[in-house]
């Protein structure tokens, strides 16, 4: 796991809870935010891969690099 990563993607601009199925805030969905405490190192590590490509693919940096 790379050291930057944060315990959790979330950065606090959740919008699942408004009802997006994908949150704006850190690109998770509605069920990965829901499981994540509940999620293994591998479930979590998909998730961590899918954000970082889904970002990247928008050509914009992951949004937990940023807090600070």
């Amino acid at each position: 796991m790379p050291a930057e990563r944060p315990d959790s993607p979330c950065v606090a601009l959740c919008s699942t809870a408004l009802g997006d199925e994908v949150c704006v805030g850190c690109g998770r969905t509605f069920q990965e935010v829901a499981q994540w405490v509940a999620m293994d190192a591998t479930a979590r590590e998909q998730v961590w891969q899918r954000l970082e490509q889904h970002w990247q693919a928008r050509g914009l940096p992951a949004p937990w690099l940023q807090r600070g």
